[in-house]
């Protein structure tokens, strides 16, 4: 497996660098922006861990010319941010995931392995809830493109066929189990997901019951 770790902070890049060789993982390593996107685009990384504040160019823009040239390589945010408002930004822009510093490296390792691990196996294409259609080899939503976690939430919810999914499954079926207790983590992606459901025009809405976890209603 080989990634790109953008970030400009040097002592972190190196021990990260480090952690990350020492779980087999091959590193190529840019100190600021234009470095990190001459390297993006040239498509060759299994995945891209990139910093949202960097020198000359940053996190957010490398993403978006990354997307805009159709390179599909699994993309993790990084950022001391950690308002919901500025992950959902990171995730408009074509970001798979997200990780807020400062985190663990098991953690960074369990969030790369699952944006790589393939499904076992998929019994239907399409998944339908109310006025939903979802199509699982494509990871679109009524047409609309979907990042991976964005995918594996609504696939779950679809299933559920309007059950409760309690918070800490999402966790365990998707993370792994590696969010490591961020409240809001999940509703991040939540929030993605209801805005494109409005932007479809779709009258099926994601509900919270507050402590418990979530589920779709048909209008």
């Amino acid at each position: 497996m080989r990634v790109l770790y953008v970030e400009d902070e040097q002592f972190l890049a190196d021990a990260v660098k480090h952690n990350l060789e020492k779980n087999g993982i091959d590193v190529d390593h840019a100190a600021d922006g234009e470095d990190g996107l001459d390297k993006a685009v040239s498509n060759i990384y299994d995945c891209i861990i990139l910093d949202i504040m960097l020198p000359k160019l940053s996190g957010i823009d490398i993403l978006k010319r990354v997307r805009e040239k159709k390179i599909s390589t699994p993309v993790i945010m990084l950022s001391a941010l950690s308002e919901v408002e500025d992950k959902v930004h990171g995730l408009d822009a074509g970001a798979d995931d997200y990780l807020a510093k400062p985190f663990k490296t098991v953690e960074l390792v369990a969030r790369i392995n699952a944006l790589l691990r393939r499904p076992s196996e998929v019994k239907d294409d399409v998944y339908t809830f109310g006025d939903l259609n979802y199509n699982a080899t494509q990871k679109t939503l009524n047409g609309c493109a979907l990042t991976a976690k964005e995918a594996d939430i609504i696939h779950e919810l679809i299933k559920a066929d309007g059950r409760l999914i309690q918070k800490e499954f999402l966790l365990s079926k998707i993370w792994g189990g590696e969010a490591y207790g961020e409240d809001n983590y999940i509703e991040v992606y939540m929030s993605r997901l209801r805005k494109t459901m409005r932007n479809l025009g779709v009258k099926t809405q994601i509900k919270t019951s507050r402590g418990l976890g979530y589920r779709l209603e048909k209008a």
